[in-house]
C-alpha cells in the first residue's frame, strides 16, 4: 500500500523534440506535473499542444528528450528496455486513440490479452475479460471480431483491455471520443470505480467536456507546457478547455 500523499507520477522539466535542424519540432517544452495516488487527472488543451506526447512518455512508450519522469516510484530513464516492458505489462494500462485490436481475436480475447501475456490460463483470462466487457455494455458482443463491431464498441473493447489487469496507472487517450453521452458516462463510471484507488492513479486526455465532472483535477496544456491546473472544487471549468 502506498503511503498517503505519495505521487504516482512525477515529471520535472520534461521536453520532447522530434526531428533535427530546420525540421526540429519541440512537442514538450519543460513540463512539470505531479499526479498523486488516488487521483483521476484530466489533461485538456487544443490539438497539437502535446497531450498525447506527454502521456506516451508517462506510460513509457516514448522517450523524453530531457527531464525527469518517475512513475509509481520508478525512474523510467534508469530502466533497461526489457525491464521497462515488464514494468508496463505489470503496472500500466493504456487506452490508445487507435484501438489496436487484433483482427483475428474476438472482443473477449482482445480484452484478455494483458492477462494472457501475464501467464493466465486462457479460460480464466477470457472469463475475467468478459466480466469487464459486460460492465461496459458489451455482454452480447463477446464473440464478435473487431470487424463486426462499431467504432464505439471497438473503443470499449480497448478500454476493457486496459482495465482487465487492474493497472496501478491507467492512461487513457480520448476514451469517450467515439461514445454517445450514455456510454461515455458508463465508461467513466467504470474507470472511476476500478482504477481510482488509494494505490492507483488515472490520467485521461480528453476533449469531451461532458466527462469533466469525473476528474479530481484538470490540467490544461498549451504549446507544450502545463498552463494551469484546476482544483477539484472547480472541476468542469478548466482555465483553457479544449
Amino acid at each position: 500500500m502506498t503511503p498517503a500523499g505519495g505521487l504516482a507520477v512525477h515529471c520535472r522539466g520534461v521536453t520532447k523534440d522530434f526531428g533535427t535542424g530546420d525540421s526540429l519540432t519541440r512537442a514538450l517544452r519543460g513540463v512539470d506535473l505531479d499526479v498523486p495516488y488516488g487521483e483521476l487527472l484530466m489533461l485538456v488543451g487544443p490539438s497539437g499542444c502535446g497531450k498525447t506526447t506527454l502521456v506516451s512518455i508517462v506510460a513509457g512508450t516514448l522517450e523524453p528528450t530531457a527531464g525527469v519522469v518517475t512513475v509509481l516510484g520508478h525512474d523510467l530513464a534508469a530502466m533497461s528496455n526489457g525491464r521497462k516492458v515488464r514494468f508496463r505489462r505489470d503496472n500500466v494500462g493504456f487506452v490508445f486513440q487507435s484501438y489496436n485490436l487484433l483482427p483475428a481475436l474476438t472482443a473477449a480475447e482482445n480484452a484478455a490479452v494483458p492477462l494472457l501475456i501475464a501467464g493466465w490460463r486462457r479460460a480464466a483470462a477470457v472469463e475475467a475479460a468478459s466480466e469487464v466487457l459486460d460492465q461496459l455494455g458489451l455482454g452480447d458482443r463477446l464473440t464478435n471480431l473487431p470487424s463486426e463491431l462499431s467504432g464505439g464498441q471497438q473503443q470499449r473493447v480497448a478500454i476493457a483491455r486496459a482495465l482487465v489487469h487492474e493497472p496501478r496507472l491507467l492512461v487513457c487517450d480520448e476514451p469517450t471520443s467515439a461514445l454517445d453521452a450514455e456510454n461515455g458516462r458508463i465508461t467513466m463510471e467504470l474507470i472511476q470505480r476500478i482504477a481510482v484507488q488509494p494505490n492507483r492513479a488515472v490520467i485521461v486526455v480528453t476533449h469531451d467536456a461532458r466527462v469533466y465532472s469525473f476528474a479530481d483535477r484538470i490540467a490544461a496544456m498549451e504549446d507544450g507546457r502545463i498552463d494551469s491546473v484546476t482544483s477539484a472544487g472547480e472541476v468542469g471549468r478548466p482555465a483553457n478547455p479544449a
